[in-house]
């Protein structure tokens, strides 16, 4: 088992995949139950899991859809309470589908969290949704949860960045508030491609800050519910 990063650690370290095949995703999915039963997030490399060339023909595919101006403006709150406020969020995001390679790629790989997920944590989650996200310079997401206490929908968020040779001065790093302690921030995470952020929808509070450059990345959510409209 992979050792738990501290809590106030300024990011949580990667975990080392020494191992390959089944043997390397098993172990990566231990560190990770570990690491949101204790903590309630995870911040790591998917490196030996998703091939750098997927990460590069997702990043392909989201750079076609923001060139053509296929992306939607995000919006905050469900069904009749959504809205677009641009004082909490600006990204753009466009649903993904399955569809492609690369998308029918992904989900094999998000299938294996959700089960692994299950198996280890017992969380009964049925399925996921994923969109592309692109934040252009100036835009944020303001601190949030993903999901409502008691609503039983989004169960486990997750964050797959696709950027390129990222900065600290680029802006757009994902801040994660601990859970026990409002004001507390856990990490400050650089969105670096081939690293991936996990965390408890309904208890973790997050933030994205101020992009500097363009700043590309796919969320994802395991939920519990019934399976309805784009959602796997």
């Amino acid at each position: 088992m992979f050792p738990i990063p501290p809590i106030a650690s300024a990011a949580a370290p990667a975990l080392p995949v020494e191992l390959s095949g089944e043997a390397a995703l098993e172990s990566w999915l231990e560190a990770l139950a570990v690491n949101l039963a204790e903590l309630g997030w995870l911040s790591s490399t998917v490196e030996g899991l998703v091939p750098a060339s997927l990460l590069q023909d997702l990043r392909t595919e989201i750079l076609a859809l923001h060139r053509t101006n296929a992306l939607e403006v995000a919006g905050i709150g469900r069904g009749a309470a959504h809205t677009q406020d641009r004082s909490i969020r600006r990204d753009q995001i466009a649903w993904l589908n399955g569809l492609s390679a690369a998308q029918s790629s992904l989900f094999s790989f998000l299938d294996s969290l959700k089960e692994g997920l299950n198996r280890k944590l017992f969380l009964g989650l049925r399925r996921y949704e994923a969109h592309y996200a692109t934040y252009e310079p100036g835009d944020f997401y303001r601190r949030h949860l993903d999901s409502f206490r008691g609503r039983s929908s989004r169960i486990v968020s997750a964050v797959l960045y696709l950027n390129e040779d990222w900065l600290p001065t680029d802006g757009g790093q994902l801040q994660i508030f601990n859970r026990e302690s409002e004001n507390e921030i856990c990490a400050t995470v650089l969105p670096e491609a081939g690293r991936m952020v996990f965390f408890l929808s309904e208890e973790v509070p997050h933030e994205v800050l101020r992009a500097q450059r363009t700043r590309y990345s796919i969320a994802c959510w395991f939920r519990c519910d019934p399976i309805q409209g784009i959602a796997v």
